[in-house]
Protein backbone atom coordinates (compact mmCIF):
# COMPACT_ATOMS: atom_id res chain seq x y z
CA UNK A 1 0.00 0.00 0.00
CA UNK A 2 2.93 2.33 0.70
CA UNK A 3 4.32 1.70 -2.76
CA UNK A 4 0.95 2.30 -4.48
CA UNK A 5 0.66 5.63 -2.65
CA UNK A 6 4.33 6.65 -2.88
CA UNK A 7 4.63 6.03 -6.64
CA UNK A 8 1.10 5.97 -8.04
CA UNK A 9 0.23 5.50 -11.66
CA UNK A 10 -1.21 8.54 -13.41
CA UNK A 11 0.93 11.00 -11.44
CA UNK A 12 0.52 13.61 -14.18
CA UNK A 13 -3.15 13.76 -13.21
CA UNK A 14 -2.64 13.28 -9.48
CA UNK A 15 0.28 15.58 -8.64
CA UNK A 16 1.55 17.33 -11.75
CA UNK A 17 0.42 19.54 -14.60
CA UNK A 18 -2.76 17.62 -15.56
CA UNK A 19 -4.12 17.76 -12.03
CA UNK A 20 -6.62 20.43 -13.04
CA UNK A 21 -8.42 17.85 -15.20
CA UNK A 22 -9.04 15.29 -12.44
CA UNK A 23 -7.75 16.86 -9.27
CA UNK A 24 -9.95 14.70 -7.10
CA UNK A 25 -7.54 11.81 -7.67
CA UNK A 26 -5.08 13.55 -5.33
CA UNK A 27 -7.55 13.11 -2.51
CA UNK A 28 -7.71 9.39 -3.25
CA UNK A 29 -3.96 9.05 -2.74
CA UNK A 30 -4.32 10.26 0.84
CA UNK A 31 -6.38 7.14 1.54
CA UNK A 32 -3.37 4.95 0.94
CA UNK A 33 -1.81 6.48 4.06
CA UNK A 34 -4.85 5.36 6.03
CA UNK A 35 -4.46 1.84 4.64
CA UNK A 36 -0.76 1.82 5.51
CA UNK A 37 -1.57 2.96 9.03
CA UNK A 38 -4.19 0.25 9.34
CA UNK A 39 -1.72 -2.39 8.13
CA UNK A 40 0.97 -1.23 10.52
CA UNK A 41 -1.52 -1.34 13.38
CA UNK A 42 -2.44 -4.90 12.43
CA UNK A 43 1.22 -5.91 12.42
CA UNK A 44 1.65 -4.31 15.82
CA UNK A 45 -1.44 -6.09 17.14
CA UNK A 46 -0.08 -9.44 16.01
CA UNK A 47 3.26 -8.72 17.66
CA UNK A 48 1.79 -7.39 20.89
CA UNK A 49 -1.81 -7.00 22.10
CA UNK A 50 -2.81 -3.34 21.91
CA UNK A 51 -5.84 -1.36 22.94
CA UNK A 52 -7.84 -0.24 19.93
CA UNK A 53 -8.91 3.32 19.18
CA UNK A 54 -11.52 3.94 16.48
CA UNK A 55 -12.12 7.21 14.70
CA UNK A 56 -14.81 8.02 12.18
CA UNK A 57 -13.37 9.90 9.20
CA UNK A 58 -15.62 11.50 6.64
CA UNK A 59 -14.76 10.75 3.01
CA UNK A 60 -16.06 13.24 0.46
CA UNK A 61 -17.36 11.96 -2.83
CA UNK A 62 -15.58 13.27 -5.93
CA UNK A 63 -17.71 12.40 -8.98
CA UNK A 64 -15.96 12.21 -12.32
CA UNK A 65 -18.11 14.38 -14.59
CA UNK A 66 -16.20 13.49 -17.74
CA UNK A 67 -17.50 9.91 -17.74
CA UNK A 68 -20.84 9.68 -19.61
CA UNK A 69 -23.76 7.91 -18.04
CA UNK A 70 -23.54 4.15 -18.46
CA UNK A 71 -25.99 2.57 -20.90
CA UNK A 72 -27.25 -0.98 -20.87
CA UNK A 73 -25.78 -3.15 -23.64
CA UNK A 74 -28.15 -3.66 -26.56
CA UNK A 75 -26.60 -5.79 -29.30
CA UNK A 76 -29.38 -5.19 -31.83
CA UNK A 77 -29.18 -1.42 -31.37
CA UNK A 78 -25.41 -1.40 -31.62
CA UNK A 79 -25.37 -3.52 -34.80
CA UNK A 80 -28.05 -1.32 -36.36
CA UNK A 81 -25.96 1.79 -35.63
CA UNK A 82 -23.03 0.67 -37.82
CA UNK A 83 -22.36 1.98 -41.32
CA UNK A 84 -20.26 -0.51 -43.28
CA UNK A 85 -18.60 -0.64 -46.72
CA UNK A 86 -20.44 -2.50 -49.45
CA UNK A 87 -19.82 -6.24 -49.26
CA UNK A 88 -18.77 -6.25 -45.60
CA UNK A 89 -20.64 -7.41 -42.52
CA UNK A 90 -19.98 -7.09 -38.81
CA UNK A 91 -20.75 -9.48 -35.95
CA UNK A 92 -19.97 -9.86 -32.25
CA UNK A 93 -17.02 -12.14 -31.44
CA UNK A 94 -16.93 -11.82 -27.63
CA UNK A 95 -18.34 -9.61 -24.89
CA UNK A 96 -19.05 -9.46 -21.15
CA UNK A 97 -18.76 -11.60 -19.12
CA UNK A 98 -16.05 -13.31 -21.20
CA UNK A 99 -14.00 -10.11 -21.24
CA UNK A 100 -14.12 -6.77 -19.43
CA UNK A 101 -12.52 -3.56 -20.71
CA UNK A 102 -10.27 -5.00 -23.46
CA UNK A 103 -7.29 -2.83 -24.39
CA UNK A 104 -5.23 -4.92 -26.83
CA UNK A 105 -5.56 -8.13 -28.87
CA UNK A 106 -3.13 -10.46 -30.65
CA UNK A 107 -3.37 -13.93 -32.21
CA UNK A 108 -1.24 -17.03 -31.68
CA UNK A 109 -0.27 -19.85 -34.08
CA UNK A 110 -3.24 -21.95 -32.86
CA UNK A 111 -5.77 -19.37 -33.97
CA UNK A 112 -6.55 -18.15 -30.45
CA UNK A 113 -7.12 -14.51 -29.56
CA UNK A 114 -5.17 -13.16 -26.58
CA UNK A 115 -6.78 -10.16 -24.88
CA UNK A 116 -5.27 -7.73 -22.37
CA UNK A 117 -8.06 -6.50 -20.10
CA UNK A 118 -8.14 -3.99 -17.25
CA UNK A 119 -11.00 -3.30 -14.87
CA UNK A 120 -8.61 -1.33 -12.64
CA UNK A 121 -7.84 1.29 -15.33
CA UNK A 122 -6.81 4.06 -14.95
CA UNK A 123 -5.20 3.21 -11.59
CA UNK A 124 -5.55 1.17 -8.45
CA UNK A 125 -8.01 2.56 -5.89
CA UNK A 126 -7.14 2.40 -2.18
CA UNK A 127 -8.22 -0.97 -0.81
CA UNK A 128 -8.36 -3.44 -3.73
CA UNK A 129 -5.34 -5.41 -4.94
CA UNK A 130 -4.24 -5.73 -8.61
CA UNK A 131 -6.74 -8.03 -10.35
CA UNK A 132 -6.49 -7.43 -14.10
CA UNK A 133 -6.41 -10.40 -16.48
CA UNK A 134 -5.02 -11.82 -19.69
CA UNK A 135 -7.78 -13.78 -21.46
CA UNK A 136 -7.48 -16.38 -24.24
CA UNK A 137 -10.53 -16.66 -26.52
CA UNK A 138 -11.19 -19.61 -28.84
CA UNK A 139 -13.79 -20.21 -31.55
CA UNK A 140 -14.07 -23.98 -31.17
CA UNK A 141 -16.94 -24.62 -33.62
CA UNK A 142 -15.72 -22.08 -36.21
CA UNK A 143 -18.98 -20.13 -36.26
CA UNK A 144 -17.26 -16.76 -35.95
CA UNK A 145 -17.96 -16.31 -32.24
CA UNK A 146 -15.80 -17.15 -29.23
CA UNK A 147 -17.22 -20.06 -27.24
CA UNK A 148 -14.31 -20.73 -24.88
CA UNK A 149 -12.40 -18.35 -22.67
CA UNK A 150 -9.45 -19.08 -20.42
CA UNK A 151 -7.98 -16.78 -17.78
CA UNK A 152 -4.31 -17.20 -18.65
CA UNK A 153 -3.13 -14.80 -15.93
CA UNK A 154 -4.67 -12.58 -13.27
CA UNK A 155 -3.47 -10.35 -10.46
CA UNK A 156 -2.03 -7.90 -12.99
CA UNK A 157 -1.88 -4.08 -12.75
CA UNK A 158 -3.22 -2.44 -15.94
CA UNK A 159 -1.68 -4.70 -18.60
CA UNK A 160 -1.69 -2.54 -21.73
CA UNK A 161 -0.63 -5.24 -24.17
CA UNK A 162 -0.09 -8.98 -24.59
CA UNK A 163 1.55 -10.98 -27.36
CA UNK A 164 2.23 -14.74 -27.45
CA UNK A 165 5.68 -16.06 -28.29
CA UNK A 166 8.70 -18.02 -27.04
CA UNK A 167 6.42 -20.64 -25.50
CA UNK A 168 4.50 -18.15 -23.39
CA UNK A 169 3.38 -14.54 -23.63
CA UNK A 170 4.96 -11.13 -23.13
CA UNK A 171 2.91 -8.53 -21.24
CA UNK A 172 3.46 -4.81 -20.68
CA UNK A 173 2.36 -3.89 -17.18
CA UNK A 174 2.95 -0.48 -15.61
CA UNK A 175 6.72 -0.25 -15.03
CA UNK A 176 7.47 -3.80 -16.20
CA UNK A 177 7.77 -5.98 -19.27
CA UNK A 178 6.73 -9.46 -18.10
CA UNK A 179 7.02 -12.96 -19.52
CA UNK A 180 4.29 -15.41 -18.50
CA UNK A 181 4.34 -19.15 -19.19
CA UNK A 182 2.11 -22.16 -18.63
CA UNK A 183 4.50 -24.97 -17.66
CA UNK A 184 1.98 -27.67 -16.63
CA UNK A 185 -0.47 -27.43 -19.54
CA UNK A 186 -3.56 -26.34 -17.59
CA UNK A 187 -4.00 -23.15 -19.62
CA UNK A 188 -2.95 -20.83 -16.80
CA UNK A 189 0.41 -19.14 -16.40
CA UNK A 190 2.29 -20.56 -13.42
CA UNK A 191 5.59 -18.85 -14.24
CA UNK A 192 5.91 -15.06 -14.10
CA UNK A 193 9.21 -13.33 -14.79
CA UNK A 194 10.09 -9.63 -14.98
CA UNK A 195 12.07 -9.31 -18.21
CA UNK A 196 12.82 -5.59 -17.83
CA UNK A 197 11.70 -2.93 -15.37
CA UNK A 198 12.12 0.81 -14.94
CA UNK A 199 9.59 2.06 -17.49
CA UNK A 200 7.68 5.16 -16.42
CA UNK A 201 4.11 5.20 -15.14
CA UNK A 202 3.32 8.90 -14.59
CA UNK A 203 0.43 8.87 -17.08
CA UNK A 204 -1.39 5.58 -17.35
CA UNK A 205 -2.53 5.87 -20.98
CA UNK A 206 1.06 6.62 -22.00
CA UNK A 207 2.73 3.59 -20.37
CA UNK A 208 4.47 0.93 -22.49
CA UNK A 209 2.03 -0.72 -24.87
CA UNK A 210 1.42 -2.08 -28.38
CA UNK A 211 3.58 -5.21 -28.45
CA UNK A 212 4.43 -6.33 -32.00
CA UNK A 213 6.76 -8.96 -33.42
CA UNK A 214 8.89 -7.45 -36.17
CA UNK A 215 10.00 -9.23 -39.33
CA UNK A 216 13.50 -9.38 -37.78
CA UNK A 217 12.23 -11.45 -34.83
CA UNK A 218 12.61 -8.55 -32.41
CA UNK A 219 9.83 -7.42 -30.08
CA UNK A 220 8.62 -3.85 -30.60
CA UNK A 221 6.56 -1.72 -28.21
CA UNK A 222 5.92 1.97 -27.56
CA UNK A 223 5.63 4.56 -24.81
CA UNK A 224 4.07 8.03 -25.00
CA UNK A 225 5.03 11.58 -24.19
CA UNK A 226 4.71 11.86 -20.40
CA UNK A 227 6.70 8.70 -19.67
CA UNK A 228 10.31 8.82 -18.46
CA UNK A 229 12.00 5.43 -18.50
CA UNK A 230 15.36 4.37 -17.08
CA UNK A 231 15.95 0.64 -17.67
CA UNK A 232 18.93 -1.42 -16.58
CA UNK A 233 19.87 -4.06 -19.16
CA UNK A 234 22.86 -6.40 -19.63
CA UNK A 235 23.94 -3.95 -22.35
CA UNK A 236 23.84 -0.88 -20.12
CA UNK A 237 21.30 1.71 -19.01
CA UNK A 238 18.65 2.70 -21.54
CA UNK A 239 16.75 5.97 -21.15
CA UNK A 240 13.85 7.68 -22.88
CA UNK A 241 12.37 10.98 -21.72
CA UNK A 242 9.12 10.97 -23.65
CA UNK A 243 7.65 9.13 -26.61
CA UNK A 244 9.52 6.40 -28.43
CA UNK A 245 9.31 2.94 -29.96
CA UNK A 246 11.49 0.31 -28.26
CA UNK A 247 13.06 -2.73 -29.93
CA UNK A 248 14.02 -5.76 -27.82
CA UNK A 249 15.88 -8.94 -28.74
CA UNK A 250 14.36 -11.33 -26.15
CA UNK A 251 17.14 -13.92 -26.36
CA UNK A 252 19.85 -11.45 -25.34
CA UNK A 253 17.78 -8.70 -23.60
CA UNK A 254 19.35 -6.11 -25.89
CA UNK A 255 17.01 -3.10 -25.72
CA UNK A 256 17.39 -0.17 -28.09
CA UNK A 257 15.36 2.89 -29.01
CA UNK A 258 14.09 2.23 -32.54
CA UNK A 259 12.43 5.58 -33.12
CA UNK A 260 11.61 8.59 -30.95
CA UNK A 261 8.99 11.28 -30.90
CA UNK A 262 5.31 11.71 -31.81
CA UNK A 263 2.92 12.52 -28.98
CA UNK A 264 0.98 9.33 -28.32
CA UNK A 265 2.29 6.62 -30.67
CA UNK A 266 -0.63 4.26 -30.02
CA UNK A 267 -0.42 2.16 -33.18
CA UNK A 268 2.46 0.26 -34.81
CA UNK A 269 2.41 -1.99 -37.88
CA UNK A 270 4.73 -3.48 -40.51
CA UNK A 271 3.91 -3.82 -44.21
CA UNK A 272 4.73 -6.86 -46.34
CA UNK A 273 8.18 -5.43 -47.08
CA UNK A 274 9.03 -4.99 -43.41
CA UNK A 275 8.66 -1.20 -43.36
CA UNK A 276 7.20 0.21 -40.13
CA UNK A 277 4.50 2.80 -39.54
CA UNK A 278 2.86 4.39 -36.51
CA UNK A 279 -0.23 6.41 -35.63
CA UNK A 280 -0.33 9.34 -33.24
CA UNK A 281 -3.14 9.60 -30.71
CA UNK A 282 -2.66 13.33 -30.13
CA UNK A 283 -0.46 14.93 -32.76
CA UNK A 284 -3.04 15.09 -35.54
CA UNK A 285 -0.58 13.77 -38.10
CA UNK A 286 -2.22 10.55 -39.24
CA UNK A 287 0.40 7.98 -40.27
CA UNK A 288 4.13 8.31 -39.58
CA UNK A 289 6.83 6.36 -41.42
CA UNK A 290 9.33 4.95 -38.91
CA UNK A 291 12.86 3.63 -39.42
CA UNK A 292 15.87 3.13 -37.12
CA UNK A 293 17.03 6.45 -35.69
CA UNK A 294 14.07 8.46 -36.94
CA UNK A 295 12.78 11.32 -34.77
CA UNK A 296 9.52 13.26 -34.81
CA UNK A 297 7.83 16.15 -33.03
CA UNK A 298 8.13 16.31 -29.19
CA UNK A 299 11.79 15.20 -29.27
CA UNK A 300 13.42 18.60 -29.58
CA UNK A 301 16.84 17.34 -28.46
CA UNK A 302 17.03 14.94 -31.41
CA UNK A 303 18.45 17.70 -33.61
CA UNK A 304 16.31 17.04 -36.66
CA UNK A 305 12.67 16.01 -36.84
CA UNK A 306 10.55 14.40 -39.52
CA UNK A 307 6.89 15.17 -40.14
CA UNK A 308 4.03 12.72 -40.08
CA UNK A 309 2.55 11.92 -43.48
CA UNK A 310 -0.87 13.57 -42.94
CA UNK A 311 0.36 16.52 -40.93
CA UNK A 312 -2.30 18.63 -39.23
CA UNK A 313 -5.20 16.85 -40.90
CA UNK A 314 -6.12 13.86 -38.76
CA UNK A 315 -7.54 13.60 -35.22
CA UNK A 316 -6.71 11.19 -32.41
CA UNK A 317 -6.04 7.70 -33.76
CA UNK A 318 -5.31 4.48 -31.92
CA UNK A 319 -4.08 1.09 -33.14
CA UNK A 320 -2.83 0.23 -36.62
CA UNK A 321 -3.16 -2.84 -38.86
CA UNK A 322 -1.81 -3.52 -42.35
CA UNK A 323 -4.27 -5.17 -44.76
CA UNK A 324 -3.53 -7.69 -47.48
CA UNK A 325 -4.95 -11.00 -48.69
CA UNK A 326 -6.86 -12.35 -51.67
CA UNK A 327 -10.15 -12.28 -49.77
CA UNK A 328 -10.10 -8.47 -49.69
CA UNK A 329 -11.10 -6.26 -52.65
CA UNK A 330 -8.29 -5.11 -54.91
CA UNK A 331 -8.49 -1.50 -53.79
CA UNK A 332 -8.08 -2.62 -50.16
CA UNK A 333 -4.68 -4.19 -50.75
CA UNK A 334 -1.73 -2.45 -49.09
CA UNK A 335 -3.91 -0.16 -47.00
CA UNK A 336 -3.93 0.30 -43.23
CA UNK A 337 -6.68 0.65 -40.64
CA UNK A 338 -6.68 2.76 -37.51
CA UNK A 339 -9.31 3.81 -34.96
CA UNK A 340 -10.57 7.31 -34.28
CA UNK A 341 -12.09 6.27 -30.97
CA UNK A 342 -13.50 9.67 -30.03
CA UNK A 343 -15.46 9.88 -33.27
CA UNK A 344 -16.67 6.25 -33.02
CA UNK A 345 -15.11 5.16 -36.29
CA UNK A 346 -12.39 3.10 -37.96
CA UNK A 347 -10.54 4.84 -40.79
CA UNK A 348 -8.37 3.69 -43.68
CA UNK A 349 -5.20 4.99 -45.41
CA UNK A 350 -3.23 4.00 -48.49
CA UNK A 351 0.56 4.04 -48.25
CA UNK A 352 2.78 4.52 -51.30
CA UNK A 353 6.57 4.51 -51.63
CA UNK A 354 7.64 8.00 -52.66
CA UNK A 355 11.22 9.20 -52.99
CA UNK A 356 13.22 8.11 -49.96
CA UNK A 357 10.07 7.63 -47.89
CA UNK A 358 6.33 7.19 -48.16
CA UNK A 359 3.17 9.16 -48.77
CA UNK A 360 -0.16 8.53 -47.06
CA UNK A 361 -3.61 9.10 -48.55
CA UNK A 362 -6.65 9.24 -46.29
CA UNK A 363 -9.34 6.97 -47.80
CA UNK A 364 -12.19 7.80 -45.45
CA UNK A 365 -14.10 5.72 -42.98
CA UNK A 366 -14.27 1.93 -43.01
CA UNK A 367 -16.77 1.78 -40.13
CA UNK A 368 -18.77 4.51 -38.45
CA UNK A 369 -21.34 4.18 -35.70
CA UNK A 370 -23.95 6.49 -34.25
CA UNK A 371 -23.79 4.52 -30.99
CA UNK A 372 -21.49 6.16 -28.42
CA UNK A 373 -20.60 2.76 -26.99
CA UNK A 374 -18.45 2.01 -30.06
CA UNK A 375 -14.97 3.08 -28.88
CA UNK A 376 -12.47 1.13 -31.04
CA UNK A 377 -8.88 1.01 -29.71
CA UNK A 378 -7.23 -1.94 -31.47
CA UNK A 379 -7.71 -4.03 -34.59
CA UNK A 380 -5.96 -7.11 -35.94
CA UNK A 381 -6.57 -9.45 -38.91
CA UNK A 382 -7.39 -12.90 -37.58
CA UNK A 383 -6.29 -16.27 -38.96
CA UNK A 384 -9.68 -16.65 -40.68
CA UNK A 385 -9.15 -13.39 -42.58
CA UNK A 386 -11.69 -11.42 -40.57
CA UNK A 387 -10.68 -8.08 -39.09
Amino acid sequence: QHFFGFRPQNRAYIHFFRRYERGHHAAEIERFAALVKRGEEEIARIKKPLSRIYELVREDDYPDHEVPEQTDPDLAAELAAFNLPEGFEISLFASDPMIAKPININWDERGRMWVATSSIYPHLQPGPTPSDEIIILEDIDQDGRADKHTVFADGLLVPHSVIPGHGGAFVTQSTDLLFLKDTDGDGRADERRVVLTGFGNADVHHMIHGLRWGPDGDLYFSQSIYINSIIETPWGIRRSNGSCVWRLRPETLRLEMYSQGLTNPWGLAFDRGGQSFATDGAGGGGIAYLFPGSAYATQNYAGRQLSSLNRGKRPKECGLEYLSGRHLPEDWQDTVLTADFRANRVTRYRLRAEGSGYSSEFLGDMITSSHRGFRPVDMKVGPDGAI
